[in-house]
């Protein structure tokens, strides 16, 4: 089926039934629910569902895969390498400052 095809039936006010069937075998739905279809109660069911699903998924207790401690060591290292880096800095500027007087 080409999209001209698709396009051609989605601006039809009605489908006629064999053209509904073969839909509803390749959607894999009955064409009675895509009779029955109601946009808003579909929204309705996605909702709840996406409401429950979040609360089961707080509810479980994800592990992370790294060790939090080290992760601070690890910044703590980094800040105080910066640190010394500065005060390096700081001294040979102040040695520059002396030795230009």
């Amino acid at each position: 089926m080409t999209q001209q095809n698709i396009s051609r039936i989605e601006q039809e006010e009605e489908v006629d039934d064999v053209t509904l069937d073969r839909i509803a075998k390749v959607l894999g739905v009955s064409a009675e629910a895509i009779k029955n279809f109601d946009e808003e109660a579909t929204v309705n069911i996605v909702s709840n569902f996406t409401s429950q699903d979040s609360s089961t998924i707080n509810a479980i207790n994800i592990q992370p895969t790294f060790n939090p401690v080290d992760k601070i060591v690890e910044l703590y290292e980094r800040l105080l390498q910066v640190e010394r880096e500065k005060v390096e800095l700081l001294e040979r500027m102040l040695k520059s400052q002396s030795s230009d007087e």
